[in-house]
Parts: C-alpha cells; sequence; structure tokens
C-alpha cells in the first residue's frame, strides 16, 4: 500500500526507496509553524509502521532549509493549562519522533537552520550542508531557554563544550564550522554539490543491507538511552513558558509562544 499522508506544510516525493521529505513553506524560508511542527511529528512517527521505504531525506524549499519559528504565527488562546502544556511540548515531540524513527534519516540544509530548524536537522542520522548555511539557536539571545530537548541532543552531538558555546551565547555559524564541530557529516560549496553529495550517502546506504543497516540504528539508538537518563528535557515546554513571561523576552519576542 502506498504511503500517504494528509499534509498541508510538508511535500512528500517517493522515490523508490527513499522518501523526499520536504518542508514546504518557501514564501517564509520554511519557518515553521505549529501545523508544520505538529505535521513533522506526525510524519515521522507514521513512518514506523511502514517498510516501504528505507531512507528518508529532510529538506527545505525554496531559499533555506527552515529558518527558525514563524514570528508572524498567531495562535488561538488554548482552552486550558493542559492543552498549553501539550502545545508547549510539540516541538520536542517532533524532534523526538525524528531521532526515534526507524527509517534511516538523512538532513539536507541549505541556508538557514535556525531554532527549530537546527534542531530538526541535528536530530537526523546523517546531516550535509552548504558551506554557506547558517546554523543558530538564537533562544538564550530571546531570553528564553532553549527548548524541544535540544540541549542534551546537542551535547550528545557535539560535546558539551561546543554545545555550550552554540546555546549559551547564540553564536552562529557556517556550514564549514559546522562540518568541523561534528554538527555535520559533510559541507559542499554549491546547492547542486549538495544534491550530490546527499546521492553519494542515500546510495551507500542503499548499498548495505537492509536488516542489519536497521539493526546497527537500533543498537545506537539504545546505546544513546543513557544520555536520557535524568533528562529534563520534557520540562522545556514548562521552562519556555515561565521565561516567556520575563520582560526581557517579551521585549525580544514578543509573540514567542
Amino acid at each position: 500500500m502506498a504511503f500517504k499522508m494528509d499534509l498541508r506544510t510538508i511535500d512528500l516525493v517517493p522515490d523508490g526507496e527513499v522518501l523526499r521529505i520536504w518542508l514546504n513553506r518557501p514564501e517564509a524560508r520554511n519557518a515553521h509553524n505549529q501545523q508544520m511542527v505538529q505535521e513533522v511529528g506526525d510524519l515521522f512517527t507514521a513512518l514506523n509502521a511502514q517498510s516501504e521505504f528505507r531512507i528518508a531525506v529532510l529538506g527545505g524549499k525554496g531559499k533555506s532549509f527552515c529558518a527558525g519559528a514563524d514570528r508572524k504565527e498567531k495562535l488561538p488562546k488554548p482552552v486550558n493549562d493542559l492543552e498549553a502544556r501539550y502545545l508547549g511540548q510539540l516541538g520536542r515531540r517532533a524532534a523526538r519522533a525524528i531521532e526515534d524513527c526507524d527509517v534511516v534519516t538523512v538532513a539536507r540544509v541549505h541556508g538557514h537552520a535556525i531554532g527549530g530548524g537546527c534542531c530538526f536537522a541535528a536530530s537526523c542520522d546523517f546531516r550535509v550542508c552548504t558551506e554557506d548555511s547558517l546554523f543558530y539557536v538564537p533562544e538564550v539571545e530571546l531570553g528564553v531557554p532553549l527548548p524541544w530537548g535540544a540541549t542534551p541532543r546537542l551535547i550528545h552531538e557535539i560535546g558539551a563544550a561546543r554545545a555550550r558555546q552554540m546555546i549559551m551565547t547564540s553564536e552562529r555559524i557556517d556550514g564549514l564550522k559546522a562540518a568541523e564541530w561534528g554538527l555535520v557529516h559533510e559541507a559542499t560549496q554549491t546547492v547542486d554539490e549538495l544534491d550530490d553529495s546527499i546521492e553519494r550517502w542515500v546510495q551507500k546506504i542503499l548499498a548495505l543491507p537492509a536488516m542489519s543497516v536497521q539493526m546497527s540504528k537500533y543498537q545506537l539508538r539504545g546505546y544513546n538511552q543513557l544520555s536520557r537518563l535524568g533528562d529534563l528535557s520534557e520540562f522545556d515546554g514548562d521552562a519556555s513558558a515561565r521565561a516567556i513571561q520575563t520582560d526581557d523576552a517579551q521585549s525580544r519576542f514578543g509573540n514567542f509562544n
């Protein structure tokens, strides 16, 4: 049965054993609204229930991979505190769904990978970008702590020292530095070379036995559970909800919710 989902902010392009997933809000540089975050989580969770695809390539249409939160979005007030808390955890659930997906995931990054966009990319198994890509988590600069479970994820991927530098100082890094730090596996000069590199990674994975690749991913994910001991990321949404009420956050990012 063909894999289908009703998505409004994401475009799916099946390609044999590869599912090409495109964040599809190019007019906003793929800034994520609540609908997109919900759809990302639902999509990568749904992929676990199928065997049609071995690889999912996540990219962004237009000029950027994902430029972070859509600060122009106006959301209705939650009906109660429980709904507010649920909505505050959508990003963490989406990033965790990518990270825990049974399908091998590859991030195709160009342009901006800011905030949640950086989290989406970092949650993938493999990451390839252009040299002029911009990786940036601006939350501390905006007056709120980094949510979405991204702090332990970045510590695991690039080490505590680099994660501290990236998170606490809101340092912007380009694709070359991202490759140097281990945030991406490869950086290319142009978008055309990026696509060529993505295809090399895809073909390298497809050339290997499907079961041993998946079992290896299970092993890596299992060992990674050690880094989740004492994981406080379930409270990321609560911390952000509290921090956004401060005068600093309201003056810097008044509609950050």
